[in-house]
């Protein structure tokens, strides 16, 4: 893995774990000599990430609607800014430059990119590492609820494993860069 794709808050969040949980993601990704691909933002946990991995000399990749240069929130500092249309376009460029994905502390984005990355692989469009940066507990309840969805035959348990998870830096890029794909058909009993 040389580019992971990062998907976090364009807020930094009350807690100020968060913030320090960024720049140990960053420091992590320095030490492997790997480069971040991003959604371009200079504000909240993004431009956290992004200055700390260009404080290095790090590649930045960052990639933005038009829409979000417009209202002046763009990093002008990443190695490389690419300025799309739409969100729809941004999250396909995202998914298809990284080698692997994390999903930091963030909100509704966030979430969004998550669910998205998981029904990618789960459908195989693509079969990359996902990994949820557990900083300070941050997805306790979600790895909960995706729990019950599992229990209420909603979400296969293989599926959910595929799924890592870890607060830890170092450990979260171990296991994705160990991370097989495997195909788990959605169709069919549970």
């Amino acid at each position: 893995m040389k580019k992971i794709t990062v998907y976090c808050g364009s807020n930094t969040g009350k807690n100020p774990a968060y913030k320090a949980g960024a720049i140990a993601l960053a420091e992590e990704m320095i030490l492997r000599k790997m480069d971040l691909v991003y959604g371009a933002g200079k504000v909240g946990l993004m431009g956290v990430i992004a200055n700390q991995m260009l404080s290095v000399g790090r590649n930045v990749y960052g990639i933005i609607p038009q829409k979000l240069v417009d209202v002046e929130v763009a990093h002008q500092g990443c190695t490389e800014l690419t300025v799309v249309e739409t969100m729809r376009d941004r999250k396909w460029l995202m998914a298809e430059r990284g080698d692997g994905f994390v999903a930091m502390p963030g909100g509704i984005g966030t979430l969004e990119e998550l669910f998205e990355i998981m029904t990618l692989n789960q459908l195989a469009y693509i079969q990359k590492p996902l990994a949820l940066y557990n900083v300070e507990g941050y997805y306790d309840k979600l790895i909960d609820f995706l729990s019950f969805a599992s229990e209420e035959g909603f979400l296969k348990d293989e599926q959910k494993e595929l799924l890592i998870i870890s607060d830890d830096p170092a450990e979260m890029l171990d296991k994705m860069a160990t991370y097989e794909p495997k195909y788990i058909p959605k169709w069919g009993s549970n």
